[in-house]
């Protein structure tokens, strides 16, 4: 059951619990687009596993965000939707993707930079002012 909202939180935050993660955006926007059948869901969102795809649908479902309707066929047929607060977030992705696709050039230059470590920076790491951390991946 969604957590009730604690007014001495910061909302946003409150909001990324119910909608962080990797494949719940992923779910909520395959969804957007109209009913699915689980198999649907996870084609559209390969490469999640059947197990994770099961655990985040039941999280979005606890939360309000998803309906699941079985229907009493051999074999059973379960289709997935959005509810209707869920389908509101929908404008708001697209807005997410629209400031991404605006300032991805932007941003991967600054990552570029961060990554080979700010000239205007080496002064400061030099004199011990910065510590620097990197990862090795």
């Amino acid at each position: 059951m969604l957590k009730p909202l604690d007014p001495n939180r910061c909302a946003v935050d409150q909001a990324l619990e119910v909608l962080s993660g990797k494949w719940k955006p992923r779910i909520l926007w395959r969804l957007q687009a109209g009913t699915l059948r689980f198999n649907e869901l996870q084609r559209a969102i390969a490469p999640v596993t059947q197990r994770m795809l099961t655990l985040q649908l039941r999280e979005l479902e606890r939360d309000g965000l998803v309906v699941r309707r079985v229907y009493a066929e051999v074999p059973p047929r379960v289709e997935y939707s959005l509810t209707a607060p869920a389908r509101k977030l929908a404008p708001h992705m697209q807005t997410m993707g629209q400031w991404l696709r605006e300032h991805h050039a932007e941003l991967r230059e600054l990552s570029r930079a961060a990554g080979q470590g700010d000239a205007a920076a080496a002064p400061a790491r030099e004199a011990g002012n910065v510590r620097v951390l990197r990862v090795r991946q």
